[in-house]
């Protein structure tokens, strides 16, 4: 509980702080004739509906098993919001790489610099601020939702960055001949920052789905195999089958095990202490771990 309720504060400090952000980038954006600048605001107003839709979501994992409704939990909600949130994301780049081939074409944009950069310089350093503190806090909380929010305030800190070098440098053409091209730095810059960002919500997209498609975790399974190897051969059973999903935060892992007929497993409490026995050695016990194990002769139950 005291780990849900840190995460939801980072979330709460975090959307208020993106709020501001995301006003003052639309505000000094329209003030200075900049596309790339109402780009990082209109990417920080995303942000904060994002990491508000993830704070829901982080209130409804922290009540624990769920409901009669959703009796397998909320975990699967966790994915689900990754993906939306990479998939906005995605799509606010493509549109804003539209717009700057657009202003491009049609002759560039003549910008207020002096607007500009003091915009830059204050929302980099609100930015990386932000990025440092959730990075730090994450190390106690380690939440999805917080990294996710820790990647959104590094992306806002190097689209500022890239915005005041090339603002900066724009600013510096002014007085000499090649005073004509300065026209052309937003477009262009608006047009690399989404090339290269894009692949951050790509990689954002692609984990959610993973899970969201119950795809086994390699290293979840690996895992399961080593410990299951190991209780089979000292405890002389026939064999066994595993099956691991993660969802969100949530881990499913079911395990049956094929036993010879004549094993003396003569009681309840025998069972369970062979479950017992498994279940340590898979380790990282918590309501964030479903594991469900089985023990039959019958192979065609396995």
């Amino acid at each position: 509980m005291q780990q849900a309720a840190a995460e939801q504060r980072l979330l709460r400090l975090s959307i208020g702080v993106t709020i501001f952000v995301a006003l003052f980038g639309v505000l000094f954006g329209l003030l200075s004739g900049s596309l790339s600048i109402v780009f990082d605001g209109m990417f920080a107003a995303i942000d904060a509906a994002m990491s508000g839709l993830a704070l829901l979501v982080s209130r409804l994992v922290a009540r624990g098993n769920g409901s009669r409704r959703f009796q397998f939990g909320y975990w699967h909600l966790e994915p689900m919001v990754l993906a939306f949130n990479g998939g906005m994301l995605m799509l606010l780049c493509l549109y804003a790489f539209v717009n700057a081939v657009d202003s491009f074409l049609a002759g560039g944009r003549q910008l207020d610099f002096d607007w500009a950069m003091a915009y830059a310089i204050v929302t980099c350093v609100i930015c990386f601020g932000m990025f440092f503190y959730a990075r730090r806090a994450n190390r106690r909380i380690d939440s999805d939702f917080v990294r996710l929010d820790a990647q959104s305030w590094l992306m806002s800190a190097t689209i500022t960055t890239a915005l005041l070098a090339a603002f900066a440098i724009a600013w510096a053409l002014g007085g000499t001949r090649f005073a004509p091209l300065t026209v052309y730095a937003d477009p262009v810059v608006l047009a690399l920052l989404t090339l290269c960002l894009v692949f951050v919500p790509i990689r954002i997209v692609r984990a959610a789905l993973r899970e969201i498609l119950l795809i086994t975790p390699p290293d979840l399974d690996a895992h399961v195999r080593r410990v299951m190897d190991d209780i089979v051969a000292r405890r002389g059973f026939t064999s066994y089958t595993s099956y691991v999903a993660k969802v969100g935060r949530a881990q499913f892992i079911e395990i049956h095990v094929h036993v010879p007929g004549d094993t003396p497993l003569d009681s309840v409490g025998a069972v369970d202490a062979i479950r017992r026995e498994i279940a340590e050695a898979l380790g990282s016990e918590g309501p964030q771990r479903w594991l469900t194990i089985d023990f039959t002769a019958d192979p065609n139950w396995l």
